[in-house]
């Protein structure tokens, strides 16, 4: 992965986050209203956007740092794509692969937070 690959991934991400927050606060009200799922968009919208922000970051930073780069990635798809599947299915099913973005989320906060690279 390069930098500039990355880059536009993250502005890519940054771009669906606040398309389907608007589409989730417009096009969407109804079904949500009906499914009971106005938060639980509104959740998977949040995480979206602040990861990708996160990613964009990430992608300016050298050495690249690809593996919380890719985690925080991994986790926006599963962690806000079941949130997103959820609130207009209402499938249940989908909460139980929830964690499991959430976790890939945690692994690239953790990654971070061990992997600190001292400048002099």
């Amino acid at each position: 992965m390069t930098n500039p690959l990355a880059t536009r991934i993250a502005a890519a991400l940054g771009f669906l986050a606040v398309a389907l927050g608007a589409f989730g606060a417009h096009g969407l009200k109804q079904v949500l209203e009906q499914n009971q799922a106005v938060e639980v968009w509104k959740t998977a919208a949040l995480y979206h956007l602040v990861h990708a922000v996160m990613l964009f970051v990430l992608a300016g930073r050298k050495p690249f740092p690809r593996v919380p780069w890719l985690s925080f990635l991994i986790g926006v798809f599963i962690f806000s794509g079941s949130l997103y599947a959820l609130a207009v299915t209402n499938l249940k099913w989908l909460g139980a692969i929830t964690p499991l973005g959430g976790l890939s989320l945690m692994v690239g906060w953790i990654w971070l937070m061990v992997d600190v690279k001292h400048e002099t």
